[in-house]
This record gives C-alpha cells, sequence and structure tokens, in this order.
C-alpha cells in the first residue's frame, strides 16, 4: 500500500503514525501455549493468564455440531443458512447475511449480528460500522476482500437488539463449519456478544482484549477488540483497537511463519 493512502486510513482511526522499533525495544510477541495478559492499570502488568470458560454461559466451541452443517461445503452451508428456520429471527428477515471474503484468509473477523444496512445488503458490515471496519483493516495492510468477515447471527435482530442466548445457539453450527472450511490462523472477535459467545464468558471486552486466547476445536489464536459501532461512539479508543489489531496481525504472521517451517 502506498504510504499516503496508509496514512491516510491511519488518521481516520485517529492513530499517530508508528516507527520501527529496534531489537532492543522489540518484545516477544503472544506463545501458543499461554495466553498473555494485558496491562492490569497503571500499577503494570499482570501475570500470564489463560482465559477459562464460564461452566454458565456455554462457548460455542463447546456445542456439539450437528453431523449435517459439520460435513458441508462451502455452496451448500450457504444454501442451508439462506433457507433456515430454527429461530424465530427468520421470521422478520429480509435476508440471511452469510458472510463475505476470501475463503482462504488468515484473519477471520466475527462480529455480533446483522444490522438494517446488512439485511438489505445481505453482506456483514456494511454501514458506517463497516466503513470503519474496513479502515481498520487498510491501515494494518489488509483489504476487506482479504479476510472473511461473519457474525455470531445470520439474521437480523428486530430493532438491532443483541441475539439472544437460542438464537446465538440456532446460528452456531453454522459459523463452527465456516470457522472449520476457512481454517484461519487467526480470529478477530469483534465486540461483546461475539466475544462472550466464542469465548463462553461474560467478562467486559475491556478485560479481554490485549491478549492471546485460543478458539476450539483447531486451537486457533483469537483477539477480542472493540465493535466498530462502539469507536464510533468512543473514538478515544481506537488506539487500543488498533494496537488489537496489529496483535492479530503478529499472531497470524507468526502462524505462517511456523506453518512453513513444519
Amino acid at each position: 500500500m502506498r504510504d499516503a493512502r496508509r496514512r491516510a486510513y491511519l488518521q481516520a482511526m485517529g492513530i499517530d503514525l508508528w516507527r520501527v522499533r529496534t531489537a532492543a525495544e522489540t518484545k516477544p510477541g503472544p506463545t501458543a501455549a499461554d495466553a498473555v495478559a494485558p496491562d492490569a492499570g497503571p500499577d503494570g502488568p499482570s501475570a500470564p493468564v489463560r482465559a477459562v470458560p464460564d461452566p454458565g454461559h456455554p462457548s460455542l466451541s463447546a456445542v456439539a455440531l450437528d453431523p449435517g452443517p459439520a460435513a458441508l461445503s462451502w455452496d451448500a452451508l450457504r444454501g442451508v443458512v439462506q433457507t433456515c428456520t430454527l429461530c424465530g429471527l427468520h421470521e422478520a428477515r429480509t435476508q440471511t447475511v452469510f458472510g463475505v471474503g476470501d475463503p482462504n484468509a488468515r484473519l477471520m473477523v466475527i462480529g455480533e449480528a446483522p444490522g438494517a444496512d446488512e439485511d438489505r445488503a445481505g453482506e456483514p458490515f456494511v454501514g458506517r460500522a463497516g466503513q470503519l471496519l474496513n479502515a481498520m483493516l487498510e491501515a494494518i495492510g489488509l483489504a476487506r476482500e482479504q479476510v472473511y468477515i461473519a457474525n455470531i447471527v445470520k439474521c437480523r435482530p428486530p430493532g438491532n437488539r443483541d441475539p439472544h442466548a437460542d438464537e446465538a445457539a440456532a446460528c452456531q453450527p453454522y459459523l463452527q463449519r465456516q470457522i472449520a472450511l476457512l481454517a484461519p490462523e487467526v480470529i478477530l472477535a469483534v465486540g461483546r456478544v461475539s466475544a462472550h459467545n466464542l469465548l463462553g464468558t461474560e467478562e467486559a471486552v475491556g478485560r479481554l482484549r490485549g491478549r492471546t486466547h485460543r478458539f476450539d476445536p483447531g486451537d486457533i489464536p483469537l483477539i477480542v477488540t472493540y465493535h466498530p459501532a462502539y469507536l464510533l461512539r468512543s473514538p478515544l479508543e481506537k488506539r487500543k483497537a488498533w494496537e488489537d489489531l496489529r496483535l492479530a496481525l503478529q499472531v497470524a504472521g507468526a502462524g505462517q511463519a511456523e506453518s512453513s517451517v513444519s
């Protein structure tokens, strides 16, 4: 990407240009064995941790797949989703929002639920929040077409409310199959609903971000960040989202390097 264009995207996010750090300044990235805890606050970093799912809030990876969706190809899975009536969300939808992007992408972005714009277009992240997401991706050198974007649920909840637990559960096999087909090097969970369903926790996004979690099956690195809609309301948090994106890119790069060596 040309430098001027990249600077424009960074400015749109409210991020100052960053410089290449020397070897002495560079800190080692997250390991594959343990998650790395974020700074605990002004008193300094906390100890390394591994996310432990809340037994009362089962994670997406804890739910057994129906053997049907688990064996479907991309095209067959899309067809099943288009005609799905497993929950009440199908009653008011204009169309389903399956997902979009490169089926061989290294990075998978998983949002919360389609909104009104997405319901009309049949594509995730197409409104103002989607424009900001595109700028965020461009800031780390990735076009929208180079990643794969999906949501926890495939139909718009009425009034753009959060999806209910039964609605998210109905869509879980579909999203599970998308993840299995894609086999991404890293998942970026965008927003509270996405993070809670993927990790099986109710911990705040602010406490989940900044470290590498693991998604099973597949032991896939997972990074949590703020939803672009939240960043539009709270622009001072954009820097933290920028840090999360850089971490996701770093983890994806580390995974690619390991694959080339093995």
